[in-house]
């Protein structure tokens, strides 16, 4: 066998190999695709119940959020706010990149984090306090 052909006979098996790997690493990432959304989204965050003077949400249910969760007194809220100082329209909780921000929707009673009133987008940490009418809730963070 001439240099050549053995030479082009390597070329041709390296460029099957490469071929090969590049198909192995392509059906693993699939694979590990399929398994994380079998498993069902991840919980981006989500509200304990701390007081509640008209007992509905319950004190300590806990209401996972969504990516844009609307309160309110409303049945058409994501979370019902049974409280007679909660607007139809109370507030919304938005994630935005790593962070969650709570809006008031121009309630009569306004929305407050930790004590303050806020108007405009306001960034909330897990920890922090949210009151809707005479309802409070924490943030907390989601399960995985």
């Amino acid at each position: 066998m001439d240099g050549f052909v053995l030479a082009l006979w390597v070329l041709r098996l390296g460029f099957l190999a490469l071929l090969y790997a590049f198909l192995a690493v392509v059906a693993r990432v699939l694979v590990r695709d399929l398994r994380a959304a079998a498993r069902g989204p991840a919980e981006l965050g989500r509200l304990v119940v701390i007081e509640s003077p008209q007992g509905e949400p319950a004190v300590g249910a806990t209401i996972p959020l969504s990516a844009v969760t609307t309160l309110g007194r409303g049945l058409a809220n994501s979370v019902v706010v049974d409280d007679p100082f909660a607007s139809a329209e109370h507030a919304v909780l938005t994630y935005r990149g790593r962070s969650w921000y709570v809006e008031d929707r121009g309630s009569t009673n306004g929305t407050l984090v930790n004590g303050a009133t806020v108007g405009a987008p306001a960034p909330m940490g897990f920890g922090d306090e949210l009151q809707v009418g005479g309802v409070r809730f924490r943030l907390d963070r989601g399960r995985p």
